[in-house]
């Protein structure tokens, strides 16, 4: 029996370290090649890792800017350069780079926080999907998140909104076409500390408050009063992005022991 992702190209964005890192972990071990893709140059220790597995998975590994279009089709048009095709595109990027009352935060926090959370995702699915029309076949994941019904994180909500909006909607206009695309919701997740901090400012005393109540709403809104890890996770995303799920399109899938977001 073939691996799932047998004979298919993946592109994972954000692949660098966290769910990203591990997702493109899991497809290598599912027989995937990869198109790696992050802003740091992290991503070249992980292609050199999968390098010496004993698959030695086929890896394409780039560093972008995914806030940029020009660069998530540069992106795109490597993978196919390389590879010839683009089965699967894993949109990874995003994260809050503020936690705040929306009232305390500023017009560039704002606009950068739309920027990092729904543009990469945006410009990405642009990118890929005329390859994807092209093969009649292709899978997107989106990751989402439950923020979009969260405590001080109303920009980082609004793009996570934007995501899930157009998952259905472009879910809509590809489905007879042979295009599948989702997302996951992803909830609270434990994570090892990132190498690279979204946000490197230290926080002030006010703003570990204001972080500390994201974990406990985090917390109180999980049916099962806990953070979920990064495996749960990349189990629902690979399952969406595999043909098992052949028959799945449209939806949001909140991963988050029941909060539904």
């Amino acid at each position: 029996m073939n691996p799932r992702f047998h004979n298919q190209v993946a592109v994972i964005t954000g692949a660098a370290q966290g769910i990203g890192r591990s997702v493109a972990l899991r497809m290598a071990a599912e027989g995937a090649s990869l198109v790696l893709v992050d802003r740091s140059e992290l991503i070249f220790e992980l292609r050199d890792e999968l390098a010496r597995t004993a698959s030695a998975t086929p890896v394409l590994a780039l560093t972008a800017d995914m806030e940029k279009s020009a660069d998530c089709q540069r992106t795109m048009d490597a993978a196919v350069e390389r590879f010839g095709r683009i089965d699967v595109l894993v949109n990874n990027v995003g994260g809050t780079i503020w936690a705040k009352p929306f009232e305390h935060y500023r017009v560039e926090e704002i606009e950068a926080e739309v920027r990092r959370s729904l543009f990469p995702t945006l410009w990405c699915c642009h990118a890929a999907l005329p390859t994807m029309l092209k093969q009649g076949k292709g899978a997107i994941v989106n990751i989402s998140s439950i923020a979009t019904r969260g405590l001080n994180r109303v920009p980082y909500g609004a793009a996570k909104g934007g995501v899930n909006a157009l998952t259905a909607c472009l879910a809509l206009e590809t489905g007879e076409r042979g295009v599948r695309v989702n997302a996951v919701a992803t909830g609270g997740t434990e994570a090892p500390p990132r190498r690279i901090p979204r946000n490197a400012a230290e926080q002030t005393a006010q703003e570990k408050v204001w972080y500390q109540q994201i974990i406990d709403q985090t917390t109180s809104s999980s049916l099962m009063k806990r953070y979920g890890t990064i495996d749960e996770q990349v189990n629902a995303i690979v399952f969406l992005a595999s043909d098992e799920a052949s028959y799945i399109t449209g939806i949001t899938m909140p991963v988050g022991g029941g909060d539904l977001g």
